[in-house]
């Protein structure tokens, strides 16, 4: 397993994972994913930037063999969870004077979660320098992107930003570079809504932080390099602090087709008066692209009928994903039908508490909808496409 060549003494050592298809055993792994990690040789030192996956730590060692390699000065930790951290162990068994850089939040959780002991860190402060030589390291603290300990590495003079997990996207390729843009841009975006969205106000600030820095490369810790920053960057700016689009996520799920028939005609009847709509089965949905249909979406509809006064199970996750992502929603409401009664209105905007949306005028029917139900669909449309309207949501 051979390195491949970044830059001259630059390059990259991970390992890809073509058949993994569950990440955290619970994100859908449709596209696999990669560990990167990325060795830097100067003229005094040599760093390895993060680890792989435990389960492919055999893979960084031969690259590592293969490029022959004898001694590291440095390990940098990025980040401690452990698909970037899990092969630290074997790294510090191969290379033992090696120390590990990291931020002091990062020290102590490694030294929970992969028991190295303390002496082996040096804890660098936010805007801290490293020198390797001709070569200079400078750490970047990125608290929450996307866990408290997360550090950036900036690589001073060959102009490259190890970002770790920032900007990464789930996906396998023999592309050492982001070249198929269309491709990368919906694993990015998946990767985004699963993973960053919910800190999504930190996302902020380190976007800003990054605004000062001459990059020409970034070089994330999963999939491919990119070669065109602006690219990524400017994908994340739109996620982050471009408006909602004039777009409703639908998801639902229907038992005895009653609820199926009031989306049907609801959707229609949004697609009439100009309302993007991305509509979800939940019987069949991957969370990943409801997640990503959430990224940009101004609007979230369920449908859902009642399943012991409540809603469907299945909706009920959606809802609890929709408050756990924090997307940049503005309305909700709900359609659906029941039996004998129920309380799935308010159980539904009970879930969302972590969103600052408007709740529009449910529509709630009784049995199979009728004449006067399919009225109050039109009325949710049109009050849904009015709402966009005044907002100036109108791209979708």
């Amino acid at each position: 397993m051979q390195a491949r060549k970044i830059k001259d003494d630059i390059y990259w050592v991970g390992a890809i994972d073509w058949d993994r298809r569950l990440f955290d055993e619970l994100i859908p792994l449709p596209d696999g994913t990669s560990y990167n990690a990325y060795l830097v040789r100067a003229s005094e030192k040599t760093a390895l930037i993060d680890t792989v996956d435990l389960t492919m730590e055999h893979m960084l060692v031969e690259r590592l063999d293969n490029l022959g390699v004898e001694s590291i000065d440095y390990i940098i930790a990025n980040h401690a969870e452990q698909d970037h951290s899990g092969a630290l162990p074997r790294m510090l068994e191969k290379f033992p004077t090696a120390k590990v850089a990291t931020t002091p939040k990062g020290k102590g959780m490694l030294m929970d979660l992969l028991l190295i002991p303390e002496e082996k860190f040096i804890a660098v402060d936010d805007k801290e320098t490293l020198s390797l030589g001709n070569k200079n390291l400078e750490f970047i603290h990125a608290p929450w992107v996307h866990w408290p300990e997360t550090m950036l590495t900036y690589l001073r003079e060959d102009k490259i930003l190890f970002p770790c997990d920032f900007f990464g996207s789930h996906l396998a390729t023999s592309n050492l570079y982001a070249t198929d843009e269309a491709r990368v841009y919906e694993a990015a975006k998946r990767y985004y809504a699963e993973i960053m969205m919910p800190f999504r106000k930190a996302i902020e600030k380190n976007l800003r932080k990054l605004e000062g820095y001459d990059i020409e490369l970034i070089a994330p810790s999963h999939g491919p390099i990119y070669h065109r920053p602006q690219f990524i960057l400017e994908a994340y700016r739109d996620w982050v602090f471009g408006p909602p689009k004039n777009v409703v996520v639908l998801p639902y799920i229907s038992m005895h087709g009653s609820t199926r028939r009031m989306v049907e005609y609801f959707v229609e009847a949004l697609i009439e008066k100009g309302v993007g709509v991305k509509q979800f089965d939940l019987a069949a949905t991957d969370i990943g692209e409801l997640a990503m249909a959430l990224v940009d979406a101004a609007t979230l509809v369920v449908g859902t009928p009642t399943v012991l006064t409540g809603a469907h199970p299945n909706v009920v996750y959606a809802a609890y994903l929709a408050n756990a992502l924090r997307p940049k929603l503005q309305f909700t409401s709900i359609v659906g039908s029941y039996g004998w009664g129920g309380k799935m209105v308010d159980q539904f905007v009970g879930m969302l508490a972590n969103l600052k949306v408007e709740t529009l005028e449910p529509v709630i029917v009784k049995g199979f909808p009728k004449g006067e139900d399919f009225e109050a669909l039109n009325r949710l449309a049109a009050t849904i496409a009015q709402k966009h309207k005044e907002r100036n949501f109108t791209r979708r």
